[in-house]
């Protein structure tokens, strides 16, 4: 039996533009691409933190150290410049490589820059922020507080 597992994450980058009248698909930085192991062309979801925006789509390489992160086609109107989105690999593994498996996440600061790589799990608590106990990017101004 084949299990499907997030293979790699690119977590809380910033969309940095939206374009409707293109084709369609997410362009992502090229070296974001790289550092996460997502692939050119792959299927990723995405997930909008803003609003709660779940896609799917393919990835297309952007220009190196640009930062872009730019939703195309139909996916423009599921964000906005500004928003936080995590986009999200997925492989499938048998059971026994499943067990060992550690997927690549990739924490970016607000210019999209790799700020560092984990290899494993983000555990409830592990710190992503600049400032321990600064949740300032996790609630924008006239938005619903988390867990409220």
């Amino acid at each position: 039996m084949l299990v499907t597992l997030c293979k790699s994450k690119i977590h809380r980058a910033i969309v940095t533009e939206a374009e409707l009248y293109y084709e369609g698909s997410l362009t992502v930085d090229v070296e974001l691409l790289k550092a996460s192991g997502i692939l050119s062309y792959e299927k990723v979801q995405v997930v909008n933190v803003n609003n709660g925006e779940r896609f799917e789509t393919y990835t297309i390489p952007g220009e190196a150290n640009s930062g872009i992160i730019c939703l195309n086609g139909p996916a423009a109107r599921l964000g906005a410049v500004g928003d936080e989105v995590v986009i999200i690999s997925y492989a499938e593994f048998d059971e026994a490589e499943a067990k060992n498996y550690e997927p690549t996440i990739v924490l970016v600061d607000k210019e999209n820059k790799v700020k560092k790589i984990i290899k494993g799990h983000l555990s409830p608590g592990d710190p992503f922020e600049e400032e321990p106990g600064n949740f300032s990017r996790m609630n924008k101004p006239g938005q619903r507080p988390l867990g409220k």
